[in-house]
């Protein structure tokens, strides 16, 4: 794979190069360009200059380059599902999922041409308006996760081309991969020269740079909370306009009225899915003690069922890197320690060949683990869950909002009022009823607290890459006078 600086394919310009581990197997999977900040400014000072002309077109000629992207990708997502394969780890039905979820959201953004509106407003006179109307922001830094490689991509590709903005994407180490193929359909798809930079490598070497520059107006990261308080820090030089979807510590509440297997149902997805490596995943669990040791067999049994190993025929794969499944590691071991009880997993599942190398982690429930522990409180973005019992709706809610993070909560019940009372008293961006996510193109995803600040998808996610601006007119044809200027100094 190569850089993609100002319509051209190149290398690194000093010919660095990082290698990709696969989380399969452990072993190398294949070498990316390292970007140098030479590199890094030459693909801002290309997204800047192509900027105006790309701006003054209509959403609705924009749009059509996304119209083409869509169709490219969706004559090759085979390729792409089996890239999440083979760079994530990601199981066969996830892969599928997620390629949805891709040409989901560029259909979506897409027809969101002609619909961005602005306002007439009154002035204070009666030959006065107000013109407000909405204008793209400009150089937009695009940084992405590894744990959804595609989808978190378009994501943010799509609104940011659509609204006129021109974009310098930088993707997660983990999976540069995933990135390039996708850059390579937008390419297909027209893109002009500049509107698009893709940049690879450490971020330690050109993170700063990129959200620091004077150059770039928006930056828009999904990661983790440090990450994002970095930015916040850097990108003060310039002012960007930031969007960030950091952490998650997902409460997962199951009331004494639950269906319960319908609950146990959607704890299996909302814990497991895509390895516990989502920012929406069930971090924690609390169930009323009426139906506790129920439900807790239900979960336990149908948890020790699902089959982890090669993503092509399993139920769950590797986590990411070796970082990950040592972070995991250490959970387990620490609750442990302080007198937590392992339900079930808890370590490493015996794989044999290729997979006996690979970053492999068994679903793993714990129980008589304390609200203040870290199992409790940080995150853990693996297969690794803590359980407690309630006894209240108060005791629930106060449990479920004592947290650094506030982006998804579960609540299972089949009280409308007790739905309802948790909408107003639960501080989470998200609250899924009776029912598993992910969030739609069309919701608005966003938390609270440590969990970041904007967000995306909808039309307020829309609204994201784009600037208010306010024209006065004044319309009459009466000689104009301002009353703090004296008339006879132009006499």
């Amino acid at each position: 794979m190569q850089l993609l600086i100002d319509g051209q394919w190149r290398d690194s310009s000093d010919g660095a190069t990082l290698e990709k581990i696969s989380p399969v197997t452990g072993k190398k999977y294949g070498d990316f360009p390292a970007a140098s900040k030479e590199d890094l400014k030459a693909a801002i000072d290309a997204a800047y200059d192509a900027f105006p002309k790309w701006s003054s077109l209509t959403s609705k000629e924009r749009s059509k380059y996304l119209y083409r992207a869509y169709s490219l990708i969706e004559k090759d997502r085979k390729e792409l599902e089996d890239l999440l394969y083979k760079e994530n780890g990601k199981v066969k039905i996830e892969a599928r999922q997620e390629t949805d979820g891709v040409l989901d959201q560029i259909q979506y953004y897409a027809e969101f041409a002609r619909k961005i509106t602005g306002d007439i407003v009154e002035g204070d006179t009666p030959e006065n308006k107000i013109f407000q109307y909405k204008v793209p922001a400009g150089v937009v830094a695009a940084l992405t996760p590894w744990n959804f490689p595609a989808a978190m991509v378009v994501r943010k590709l799509s609104p940011a081309l659509l609204t006129g903005n021109t974009v310098v994407m930088k993707p997660s180490s983990d999976t540069p991969f995933t990135a390039y193929w996708l850059v390579k359909k937008f390419v297909e798809a027209g893109i002009p020269r500049g509107v698009l930079n893709l940049i690879t490598g450490k971020g330690s070497v050109i993170g700063d740079d990129l959200v620091s520059h004077r150059k770039v107006a928006v930056v828009t990261m999904t990661g983790s909370t440090e990450t994002g308080q970095r930015i916040m820090q850097k990108s003060s030089a310039n002012m960007a306009k930031l969007i960030l979807e950091l952490g998650g510590k997902a409460p997962f509440m199951v009331w004494k009225d639950a269906d319960l297997e319908a609950a146990a149902r959607t704890f299996i997805w909302a814990k497991y899915w895509n390895t516990g490596q989502s920012c929406i995943a069930a971090e924690r669990l609390y169930v009323h003690q009426d139906v506790y040791d129920r439900f807790m067999n239900m979960v336990v049994n149908a948890t020790k069922k699902l089959k982890v190993g090669d993503p092509m025929t399993a139920d769950m794969g590797p986590l990411i890197n070796k970082g990950a499944l040592q972070t995991a590691e250490k959970f387990v071991k620490d609750a442990t320690g302080s007198g937590a009880k392992t339900l079930t997993g808890g370590g490493k599942p015996e794989l044999k060949g290729d997979l006996s190398g690979g970053y492999f982690f068994q679903p793993t429930i714990m129980e008589n683990v304390s609200q203040d522990s870290e199992l409790f409180q940080s995150e853990v973005f693996g297969p690794v869950i803590g359980a407690m019992k309630v006894s209240s709706e108060d005791q629930m809610f106060e449990l479920a909002n004592d947290s650094r993070y506030g982006l998804a909560s579960y609540l299972f019940t089949n009280d409308n009022t007790l739905v309802m009372k948790a909408s107003e008293a639960i501080r989470f961006g998200e609250l899924y009823v009776n029912m598993p996510g992910p969030e739609s193109s069309q919701g608005y995803h966003t938390g609270f607290r440590l969990t970041g600040q904007a967000g995306e998808g909808s039309k307020y996610g829309i609204e994201e890459y784009l600037k208010l601006k306010n024209v006065y007119v004044r319309y009459s044809r009466d000689r104009l006078k301002v009353e703090s200027v004296r008339e006879d100094i132009f006499s």
